[in-house]
């Protein structure tokens, strides 16, 4: 048994978490800790859990394991390291940090103190995913030229009463979340293209604000990949009824991928479109992994590298919006915070 401290309720996914935790045969939910005492205490309520103010005194527990992180993304760093040096095993809210040399930080200290960390990038995981990557591995759209993928929603359109929309105030807080739907909702279609697209050369991002929020909600990101390929990367809080897709374009065929519906055509496979008739199995879910790998030293498919991948995307997307141009990878592997 794993036994674990929620830590914040800062996060729209965190009582997503806590229900993946307490359905999860080997783990236990032992306290709750927030940064905002009154939600906290409230949260550990509903989870009959204890609720503790003091962070240090969470960590310092024996009883203690693991921590599930979803406080707000600026605290990410001081707190994982924090729970490392105390020999926590850590599971957290995409993103680590806001930058390539925060995130280098973090797993020093995670590999220096012998903990496991799982970053949660859950869309690794989905068959569609797998079914994506067994296409480019089997070679049926030839040489890759081209991916774009848009994962958008309506978090930001004002409903009666709420003007900002569904998404909590803080989402739109800079110092907090580092950004808006770009750096948030826009992570999964950058980790998806990192993976199937490889190692990226340069960014060119326009992060559109509204004038009444400091973050954005409506944003694109133009990647060239060392391969020659182009990506696009499309997100934001303003789209209702917005398909999740996902599209790759070689020189034998094309896949494309709108929410359950999939297409493949390629040359290799005579004319016209065809739908696959069975998908590759999905993989565990983050958090399984992160159990599995704490319990039986399994492997994870969730790795560094694609947290490195993200981030690195993130900063250059956020450089590139504050200074109007294009901007290279080496460029964030040099930078200094």
């Amino acid at each position: 048994m794993v036994n674990v401290a929620l830590l914040s309720k800062w996060h729209v996914h965190a009582d997503d978490y806590a229900r993946q935790a307490n359905q999860n045969e080997h783990i236990q939910i032992k306290v709750v800790w927030d940064e905002n005492v009154e939600r906290g205490q409230e949260w550990a309520k509903q989870l009959t859990v204890p609720f503790e103010p003091d962070l240090k005194e969470v960590l310092a527990d024996p009883e203690i394991d693991a921590v599930i992180v979803d406080t707000p993304t600026n605290l990410h760093k001081e707190i994982i390291i924090l729970a490392a040096e105390y020999k926590k095993h850590i599971f957290t809210e995409k993103i680590l940090a806001f930058t390539v040399e925060e995130c280098n930080e973090i797993y020093e200290a995670v590999n220096q103190n012998q903990v496991k960390m799982m970053v949660s990038l859950p869309r690794l995981t989905e068959n569609y995913y797998l079914y994506a990557e067994q296409v480019l591995n089997e070679g049926l759209l030839g040489k890759l030229t081209s991916i774009r993928c848009r994962l958008a929603h309506n978090g930001a359109v004002p409903l009666e009463g709420n003007p900002n929309g569904w998404l909590p105030k803080h989402f739109f807080n800079k110092e907090e979340c580092g950004g808006g739907a770009f750096i948030d909702l826009g992570a999964h279609p950058i980790y998806l293209t990192n993976r199937l697209a490889g190692p990226v050369k340069a960014v060119i991002a326009r992060l559109q604000p509204q004038s009444e929020n400091e973050v954005d909600v409506n944003s694109v990101a133009i990647i060239e990949y060392e391969n020659g390929a182009l990506g696009t990367i499309e997100t934001g809080f303003l789209s209702s009824g917005s398909p999740f897709q996902l599209e790759l374009y070689g020189t034998e065929g094309a896949l494309l991928i709108e929410d359950d519906k999939i297409r493949l055509k390629s040359k290799q496979l005579g004319e016209g479109w065809h739908t696959p008739d069975t998908l590759p199995t999905a993989l565990p879910l983050p958090m399984e992994q992160w159990i599995s790998s704490i319990i039986e030293g399994k492997i994870p498919s969730i790795t560094e590298k694609d947290v490195q991948g993200l981030t690195l995307i993130n900063q250059a997307a956020i450089l590139s919006q504050t200074q109007g141009r294009r901007v290279e990878k080496d460029e964030i592997l040099t930078v200094k915070k």
